[in-house]
């Protein structure tokens, strides 16, 4: 056999391997250019068992092993036992990458196709229960999981959204999707009302407000919430918790709004003073994996 076939076959060998447990790198060809993305496989992984899956989508101007560190979505893996997912946007440099969630002018890449890809390529290396894959996203990797929920319900369970909002015009989901959302009220970057007079003209996102009586509507959640305050201590900052009622398929609606907090991951400390105050007393990883659990595709 020629030298240059074997190595060929080693290397097709080892791509469709199934993956142990660890951290690995996978690139994907999309549209012609070469795009990346991040799999954490925590140490309980069965092979033999389907396991849960979770897309960790960076904020702009990040990339997704910076997401990894920001939110540390990893280390909740580990503890609970499902993969945990970072994959890459586009950008001009290894460090500068975007979501085309909607709400800029110019923005052409098909992302929603592209992680689409990424779980087709995922499930030829990990069992992956096709019943819970869900999608968590920070600011615009939160809007770019309201995208995924409107344009790719048959495959992705339910969504998490911190710090990002609906900024796609329209949404009609094949099947009710149940949504988490997690918002401080000083946000300076995705206001917590919408656009700001900062907010650069051609970039449109709703308002918190906006995107939760659309998904309410959307997942048929009838009548007012429930809402409690989960904050007792003085030095902690006030969370409320506005749980809309189980539509079509169950499908809820989750709102945590963070009074004060900035555009930061609850439980994490915010990586620079311009972004605000991150609550302490909100772990974002535990409320998202425990809302994910609930809410396995019906």
């Amino acid at each position: 056999m020629h030298a240059g076939s074997l190595v060929a076959m080693v290397l097709t060998a080892l791509a469709t391997a199934g993956l142990s447990p660890g951290d690995y790198r996978r690139t994907l060809i999309d549209e012609g250019v070469p795009r990346d993305y991040w799999v954490h496989v925590p140490p309980s992984y069965n092979p033999s068992k389907p396991t849960p899956v979770v897309l960790l989508l960076h904020s702009a101007m990040t990339n997704g092993p910076m997401m990894e560190r920001f939110c540390g979505m990893s280390e909740k893996a580990d503890e609970a036992g499902f993969i945990a997912v970072y994959p890459n946007g586009t950008g001009t440099t290894p460090f500068i990458k975007l979501w085309n969630a909607g709400g800029v002018r110019g923005r052409a890449t098909d992302d929603v196709a592209f992680l689409s890809r990424v779980l087709d390529d995922l499930e030829t290396v990990i069992h992956v229960d096709p019943k819970r894959v869900y999608a968590a996203g920070m600011s615009l990797g939160g809007m770019m999981c309201y995208r995924l929920a409107a344009e790719l319900s048959d495959r992705i369970a339910a969504i998490a959204a911190v710090a990002g909002t609906m900024a796609i015009e329209e949404a009609h989901p094949k099947r009710p999707v149940p949504v988490l959302h997690i918002h401080g009220t000083k946000d300076g970057l995705v206001h917590y009302n919408g656009p700001g007079e900062d907010t650069p003209a051609n970039i449109k996102f709703a308002s918190v407000d906006q995107t939760i009586q659309t998904w309410t509507r959307i997942n048929g959640c009838l009548g007012p919430p429930v809402v409690d305050v989960l904050s007792h201590r003085a030095e902690d900052l006030e969370v409320r918790r506005a749980a809309y009622g189980a539509g079509a398929n169950g499908a809820k609606v989750l709102l945590y709004t963070i009074e004060g907090g900035g555009h930061t991951w609850p439980g994490r400390p915010a990586r620079a003073f311009f972004l605000g105050e991150s609550a302490k007393n909100l772990s974002a990883n535990d409320v998202i994996w425990e809302f994910f659990e609930k809410h396995p595709m019906e």
